[in-house]
């Protein structure tokens, strides 16, 4: 379900259940009206509200925290990206051919993964449509192309054996990153839990139907509280989704590094 679905199910929710309490309230004997019981309903909303904000500022802080990973994540694999091709770059000439090939690669990603930002110059991009991550078909058969380049040098002495293998590694380490970014990537907030929570929302908003007076100050409040809290909602999970929806991770160190791999 999207960022804008979720959010938007919840704020319906929210106030289908409190116009239910609402509607309810008249229909409640006097004796459920009285002060004690009014404020036996009162502690235990006010219990749930302060349950169901520890949840929602946990799981704010949780998905925030993987945001920010990811981000830093995808900051190393740039650097991988800038020291494999610094390699490659002593390497001398026979690495040409791999160092265009991270370069058409590099510049694939950025195209791929952030489509509503300008394309880098090129002719070089994934022939699917567009997928706001980082693996697909084409683009791994990019970089397994480049690792076959890798694997096909031939150094003719000490130095360039060493550095042969050193790229190898750095080869290595580059695909680990990769795929921790693409698995980080896809990181989503568990469906039970969320229905779960969602759940606790909508008991709290019929209680305040139920004990909420009939005037337009209580329902403006209600609306209030239920965009509020759908608000919050979206944002959990719009982070849990770092490459797609309003709130996404910075092409910046992906630009960079092509920078420095078209130098």
């Amino acid at each position: 379900m999207s960022e804008a679905a979720s959010a938007s199910l919840v704020f319906v929710l929210l106030l289908v259940f409190a116009g239910i309490g609402v509607m309810l309230r008249p229909f409640l004997p006097e004796e459920h009206k009285a002060h004690e019981t009014v404020q036996l309903v009162t502690l235990v909303i006010g219990m749930l509200v302060t349950f169901a904000s520890l949840v929602l500022g946990l799981l704010t802080a949780s998905a925030k925290s993987g945001f920010d990973t990811v981000g830093n994540d995808l900051r190393d694999y740039a650097s991988e990206l800038i020291q494999l091709d610094q390699q490659l770059r002593d390497y001398g000439r026979d690495a040409d051919d791999t160092r265009a090939l991270l370069r058409a690669y590099t510049a694939a990603v950025i195209a791929s993964t952030w489509p509503a930002e300008p394309r880098p110059p090129g002719n070089y991009y994934p022939l699917e449509p567009a997928s706001n991550q980082l693996e697909s078909v084409h683009l791994g058969q990019m970089l397994d192309s480049a690792g076959r380049e890798i694997r096909r040098l031939a150094p003719h002495d000490e130095y360039h054996h060493r550095l042969a293998d050193d790229i190898l590694a750095a080869f290595t380490r580059l695909g680990r990153e990769r795929w921790k970014v693409i698995e980080e990537a896809r990181a989503a907030i568990s469906l039970p839990f969320f229905v779960m929570l969602t759940f606790w929302l909508v008991v709290i908003f019929l209680s305040f139907g139920l004990v909420a007076p009939r005037n337009a100050l209580a329902l403006v409040t209600i609306l209030l509280g239920a965009l509020s809290i759908a608000s919050a909602v979206y944002v959990i999970v719009d982070l849990q989704t770092p490459l797609t929806g309003s709130l996404v991770i910075s092409s910046r160190s992906m630009r960079d590094a092509l920078a420095h791999l078209s130098r």
